[in-house]
Formats: structure tokens, sequence, C-alpha cells
């Protein structure tokens, strides 16, 4: 028998891991790939597979140690190399250079008799995470288990990030061989899902060998047993380094999880001001959440960006009757946290007025058959997002943002309009691009593609982006108006409410004219008054005259 000592591989470009769950123990036998310890850094949760097989005898590591690349965990006891060699299957000449290696030589020799069978060959696909843009996203639900068969476009996972949620579908058919991702993992563009056993051949065996090859190997492994595999595996982690927090310019370390760094990233805390309570000082959700607590009760404004606003008492609701906690899905939080943001730093203002839509609506209600022809169906909305972008060009101050800098102005040669779809999961902005260089009927089928990939949430990052403008709708349940809260950066926004019909005095007698009341609310730092004033007097003139549109 052998005492085999194991080390930490490779921890995949973080310095040093924190040891948070021991999964074996003295005495217990472990085969090939089983899990010895689970690792946290910086970057991610890991879990460290055994290398050999065999009984721990030590364990030299425990619960809470920090450790490096190459640190002793356990030591395993092994059978001698002349017992691994006499119970193998196959004799192997150790005095050849292939006896290194025998896995891979009786792989390869398993694929030559295949291959001479005529047997079909499977493989193993890594399927990443496709483009979801820089943000990264969290997985809300898994929607397959390993040894699942899947079929292409099945969905894999749901993911859910700060603009909308999205399924993330199989971009191959085979079977679920392995899963390396969980629910609540934040996941960035190219992290690795899930294994998948497929009947197409690798993509590109070469490149594994060569990946192979290159691994480094130490000069006391020359002694190992012959079964052992020549290096340990290297622990990826499923997020790109350029997106995790950096140390402290003053040196300092921060012991903290990646859960607890993404709460600290969205309170905007510097954690080397929280005082940790896990093991040698270790930083947990609790500390955060007392720092949050202690910092608004104390009106110190560090969460609040300087406001200084207090918060609201704490009422315990229990005392008056039954209630019931639901949790809050992440949109909804995220859309909260944006109103609030947007409400403290732009100063709103709500102008309101009527369109008379009379011609408009006879007009659009003599279209049906053409609708019905055209498979389209044309609501106010289009007409309404249409003359949006005739006044957007016409008056180009609410085609504008403020630049970071509180120095400029940015002018926009473009005019994308979003608009407002009220979903299960939450509101989401959609954003229609060129909405000036488009007819009615093109705008009237994207409002209806774009709000129908919103409440199946196949929305992508880039269909919520570039936004000049936005127009909220509310039909049917509007009322008589409203005061939307602007979509920062841009600096206007539209509030369509319930059109009704009034008697309109047309200098001789009242006339029944269909009114519908729009809501206004600019950023009166980029607008005026009197911009809109007139930028609202053309949307209505555009709405009640469509021909207007043309000249």
């Amino acid at each position: 028998m052998t005492i085999e000592k194991i080390e930490i591989p490779d921890l995949g470009g973080a310095d040093e891991a924190e040891i948070i769950e021991v999964c074996v123990e003295v005495g217990s036998e472990v085969s090939v790939e089983d899990s010895l310890v689970v690792l946290e850094s910086d970057k991610a949760s890991m879990e460290v597979p055994s290398p050999l097989a065999g009984r721990v005898t030590n364990l030299v590591a425990s619960n809470g140690d920090t450790v490096k690349a190459g640190s002793i965990i356990l030591e395993i006891e092994t059978a001698d190399a002349e017992e691994a060699a006499a119970s193998a299957p196959v004799e192997v000449d150790e005095s050849s250079p292939e006896s290194k290696l025998p896995e891979v030589e009786l792989e390869s020799e398993a694929e030559a008799e295949a291959e001479n069978s005529g047997e079909q060959q499977t493989s193993l696909l890594q399927v990443p995470l496709p483009d979801i843009g820089d943000e990264p996203a969290e997985v809300i639900e898994l929607s397959v288990a390993v040894g699942d068969e899947i079929a292409v476009e099945d969905t894999l996972l749901v993911l859910e990030s700060d603009k909308a949620s999205m399924e993330v579908p199989s971009p191959a058919a085979g079977r679920v061989q392995a899963i390396h991702v969980k629910e609540g993992d934040s996941l960035n563009t190219g992290a690795v899902l899930l294994d998948l056993q497929t009947k197409e051949p690798a993509a590109a065996p070469a490149d594994v060998q060569a990946a192979q090859a290159a691994q480094p190997s130490s000069p006391d492994s020359a002694g190992e047993s012959a079964a052992a595999p020549a290096s340990a595996p290297e622990i990826q982690s499923n997020r790109p380094s350029s997106t995790e927090p950096q140390e402290p310019a003053d040196g300092s370390v921060v012991y903290a999880g990646p859960a607890v760094r993404k709460i600290a990233r969205e309170f905007g805390i510097d954690l080397r001001k929280v005082q940790g309570s896990g093991p040698k000082g270790r930083i947990l959700k609790d500390d955060v959440q007392e720092f949050v607590k202690s910092t608004l009760s104390a009106s110190s404004g560090a969460i609040s960006g300087g406001s200084g606003i207090q918060p609201i008492p704490e009422v315990d609701f229990s005392t008056f009757g039954e209630i019931e906690l639901v949790p809050m899905s992440k949109l909804h939080k995220l859309t909260a946290a944006n109103m609030q943001r947007s409400w403290l730093n732009v100063p709103h203002v709500t102008q309101y007025d009527d369109a008379d839509i009379t011609d408009l609506e006879d007009f659009r209600k003599s279209l049906k058959p053409v609708m019905e022809s055209k498979g389209v169906k044309l609501s106010p909305l289009p007409f309404v997002l249409k003359a949006c972008a005739v006044a957007l060009q016409r008056h180009p101050k609410f085609n504008s943002s403020l630049h970071a800098d509180g120095q400029q102005v940015v002018y926009k040669k473009f005019c994308h309009i979003g608009m407002a779809v009220d979903t299960p999961a939450g509101l989401v902005v959609p954003v229609i691009r060129d909405v000036d260089k488009k007819s009615v009927w093109e705008i009237g089928a994207e409002v209806l593609e774009l709000a129908a990939k919103a409440k199946d949430r196949k929305l992508k990052p880039d269909d919520m982006q570039g936004g000049c403008f936005t127009v909220s709708s509310l039909g049917n349940i509007g009322g008589l108006g409203f005061t939307p809260i602007i979509n920062a950066p841009e600096v206007g926004i539209l509030g369509v409410s319930r059109m009704t019909v009034k008697p309109v005095f047309d200098g001789k007698e009242f006339q029944p004219r269909k009114m519908l009341p729009l809501s206004l609310s600019y950023d009166h730092r980029a607008v005026n008054g009197g911009d809109a004033g007139r930028f609202m007097t053309e949307l209505c003139s555009l709405l009640a005259d469509i021909r207007l549109q043309l000249m």
C-alpha cells in the first residue's frame, strides 16, 4: 500500500480559496472524481475531485482554512503499483512511454474498434452560455437534470438579468451528463452550463490532447502509480475575471464569497467597512444586511448616495391580522430600485393634455379588412409611436441625454422608442428601433412581436437597450392620467391613458370627440417648460391629423 498526498490543483486564476466544506473523513473510501472538499474563492465556489481511488488516512485541512494551489489537504492510501498492474484487465509494458497514459490508450483502442465495427461514435459537448450582453444574469430555474434526453431548442435554464428574464435553448440534441451551474449562480457570456452527450463527432479532439500535454507535471510525481492521472484537474471559474471585483488598492484583503460580494455591489457597499462575523473575520450575508440597517438608521447616506433620506419605519402587520409574506422577484426588485434612483436623481415635471383622435380612430377602424389580410392588428399605440418619432425629430431636445460629466448634452441622430410592457414577472421595456424609418404597419407588427416575447420571457438584452424615449400606454385601464417616471438616462416619457368621449366646443356647438389623455414627464435639467409645451402641442396635432406626419 502507498500513501499519496493530495494537493489543491490550479485554482483557475484565483490566488487562494477558503475550504467551506470537507466532504470526506478519516477512513472514508473514495473513488476517482469523488468530491473531497468544497472551496470558495473571490470568483466562484468549486469542488475538488479526488485524482485517486483509495482510503482517506489523514485530513490535513479543515473547514475555514485558506489554501493555495499546491497546498496538501489530505492523504489517501492506495494500492502499490505492482498490485494495480496485477489487478488491471490488460498488461502494460511499463518500459514503454505509452504506459504513462493507459486510460487514453485504452480509449483510443476502443474508439478504433468501434470505428472498425461501424458503430456510431458519441462526443461530449460543453454547452456555453450564448451572448447575453455585458451584464451578468442569475439562474432562477434549471429546466433539465442529469440523465435527461433533450432535443435541439429545448429549454436548459431560465436566466434573469437586470433588465429581463430569458430562456436558454439547447444548441444540440443529446443526454445531459453533468450540470455545472445551479439556481442562484450569476453567469456571464461564455460560462459553461452543462455537458451534453451527443452523437456527433467531437469538435476538436486535437485541442483537448494539446491541452493535456501542456499541463505541468511535478518531478515528485514520477513515482506515482500508473493508474493515477498525470496531473490534477484544473478548476475553472464560470465567470470571467474581467467582471470580478478587484481587491482594494490599499492592499487590504476582504474575506467574502461571491454571493456576499454580489449583494455588496447591488447596494454600493465598500466591504472594507463591514465587520465580518464568520470564521477568521469572514463577511457573511447577515453582516452586510446589518451594515445596511445600521447605516440607514444613522442617516449616513452611504447607501442612498448622500441623499440622507430617513427609512420608512418597520411595522409588524401581523399584529393587526393575518398576513402572507411573498418574496419579490428579482425583476420586481430591480424595477423598484431603478424607479427610485430615477425619481431621486431626476427633477421630474409632468405636463398633461388631451389629443383629439376622432379622425384617427375612424381611419383605424376603416382598416379592419386590410388588417385581416395583412395579419396585423393595429391598436392606437403604433400611431402614437409614429407620431412621437416625428415629434422627436422636430424637437431634438427630447431626443437627447445629459452626459455623465454634467457638462455636455448628447443629441442622438437615431430614433429608438421603448414601450413599457406589463408581464407576470414584472415590467419590461423592449425597444423598437428606427421608428422614424418604419411604416405604421411595420411598427404594429413589431409591437405585437415584442409584447409576445416579453410575456414569454424571450427578450434578449439587445431588445431592451438603446432607447431614446419611452411610451407607457395603459390602454383601457389607464384612467384619466398618471405621472410616468422617466427611464433615465432618457429625458422624456409619454404616458397614455384611456380614451374617452368628451363634448368639445367647436365655436358654435358642442361636438362629441374621442379624446386621448397624454402625460408627458421630462427632465427639467435638459428640457424647459417651453420646449415641453411645444413638443406636446406638436404631438397632439400629429395625432389629430395623421396627414401632418407626412409634411
